[in-house]
């Protein structure tokens, strides 16, 4: 799967997210956010090296219980996944080169 250019209309639960194979990227953020869209083109670039990675943009917000439950606090936070389990995170990466570092981390 290539980059999600758009939020999921509805959040996935924990546990589905938890259920998810292989490697997985969840992008927290809000479409209004001016840090996260800035963030969009390095992302971009990064995941453009890893197009078999699964992509998921969540729109976070208070009380929003995906990113509660993730500890959510500033965006954009990338949680890199595999088989449901996180292996790392990025938050408000700098650069694309610190997103392929961190992707490199899942098979």
């Amino acid at each position: 799967m290539t980059m999600t250019h758009t939020y999921a209309e509805k959040e996935p639960t924990r546990e589905q997210v938890e259920a998810m194979p292989g490697a997985v990227v969840l992008e927290f953020g809000a479409p209004w956010c001016v840090i996260c869209q800035t963030a969009q083109s390095r992302i971009e670039t990064a995941l453009a090296e890893r197009p078999e990675i699964t992509h998921i943009k969540i729109e976070d917000a208070p009380r929003r219980r995906l990113g509660r439950s993730f500890r959510i606090k500033l965006w954009p936070t990338l949680v890199f996944l595999e088989n449901g389990e996180e292996i790392d995170r990025r938050v408000r990466p700098a650069s694309s080169q610190t997103i392929s570092e961190a992707l490199a981390k899942l098979s």
